[in-house]
């Protein structure tokens, strides 16, 4: 059964994969000549879909970017712009019941964990069909019915959650992995550390993963860290390895791979992502830390977009008029999610004492 997916209110077919396919077998001697995606058992119609996808999340963060500016979004907020491969790839690489948790940037995994772009960006804008009815924001985005657990604005809190989940997961015997996603600033925090060191001794069910877009706010990577961030693990025996993270075959595979060896058992798995984040920390940071040819060299020569178009010419013989009509539906239905969410209402004040535990 091939992957499949949709959501109810948008005509814009997503990858949100319903049923994992297994890799297809491929002849032996014919494997090294086959396309990347026949071995990789990625059917046509599923690299159709995560290129819709990436491409609808690429046009609603746009889209998110104007509506802050026009100060229909306010506070603070974080863009996913150039790291779409990330969400996407290890989505589809997950199975149905798969737990995600992530941090501030947190609005294209809620989009690829099967949420709404009207309830995205309702809740970006404050509105009262936003997934957590307006109050939470930007940074708090959630829906236990999606597998999502969010949206953490505090740097490295979702990390021992993730382990919690994971936790959860094999202290019931239910057959499911967490994708905990981690910044590359938050691989400095010490409650990394301690949840490495738990999901390690506990053998739990979690694969971490870390986006390094080389930046955390204004300090460069190699500024902040010392050694690689994927060998982060290997002091509590956590296998790691560093993956193209601007290409999406190469996130499926790592995740995939990754995925295997927690199911069978084996403890944690850590993945390095290595991404790029074309605009600044959030939309307040100006982004003079780096130069625009640094930024335009990246988007050149890595965008993960660009890069899978490419291939589908290649190989599946798509057209250039494909391309630019799937691009054409997308803008117009992602003009009509925000025309839907800025007309929405705001929550009343009453709102505030709703989902507050006593």
């Amino acid at each position: 059964m091939s992957h499949s997916f949709a959501t109810a209110a948008s005509p814009i077919m997503l990858p949100f994969p319903l049923q994992k396919k297994p890799r297809a077998k491929v002849p032996a001697k014919a494997e090294k000549d086959a396309p990347l995606h026949e071995r990789l058992g990625l059917t046509p119609d599923t690299l159709e879909a995560a290129y819709k996808a990436m491409l609808y999340a690429r046009r609603f963060q746009e889209k998110t970017a104007s509506l802050y500016q026009q100060q229909e979004i306010l506070g603070f907020c974080h863009l996913y712009i150039g790291q779409e491969a990330v969400a996407i790839g290890t989505k589809l690489a997950s199975l149905p019941g798969d737990d995600f948790i992530t941090s501030y940037r947190c609005h294209v995994l809620a989009l690829a964990c099967g949420l709404s772009g009207e309830e995205v960006l309702g809740e970006l804008t404050g509105r009262t069909i936003g997934i957590s009815k307006g109050k939470g924001g930007s940074m708090h985005m959630f829906d236990p019915d999606k597998r999502f657990w969010g949206g953490h604005g505090i740097v490295a809190a979702q990390v021992p959650i993730g382990a919690g989940l994971a936790f959860a997961a094999k202290y019931k015997g239910e057959e499911r992995v967490c994708y905990t996603f981690i910044g590359d600033g938050a691989m400095n925090a010490g409650q990394t550390f301690e949840t490495f060191n738990m999901a390690a001794l506990w053998k739990l069910p979690v694969v971490f993963i870390i986006e390094n877009n080389h930046w955390g706010m204004g300090t460069s990577v190699p500024r902040a860290a010392a050694g690689e961030l994927y060998k982060r693990g290997e002091p509590f025996g956590i296998p790691g390895e560093k993956v193209d993270g601007m290409d999406m075959f190469a996130v499926f595979d790592a995740v995939e791979k990754a995925s295997r060896h927690v199911r069978e058992g084996k403890g944690p798995y850590l993945l390095e992502m290595d991404t790029y984040r074309y605009r600044g920390h959030s939309m307040s940071d100006p982004s003079k830390y780096r130069t625009r040819e640094e930024v335009e060299g990246v988007r050149e020569a890595r965008d993960p977009i660009v890069r899978l178009q490419k291939y589908m010419e290649d190989n599946l013989n798509k057209s250039s008029e494909w391309f630019e009509s799937i691009d054409e539906k997308i803008k117009k239905e992602v003009v009509r999610v925000a025309e839907v969410a800025t007309s929405a209402p705001r929550p009343d004040a009453c709102e505030l004492w709703t989902d507050v535990g006593a």
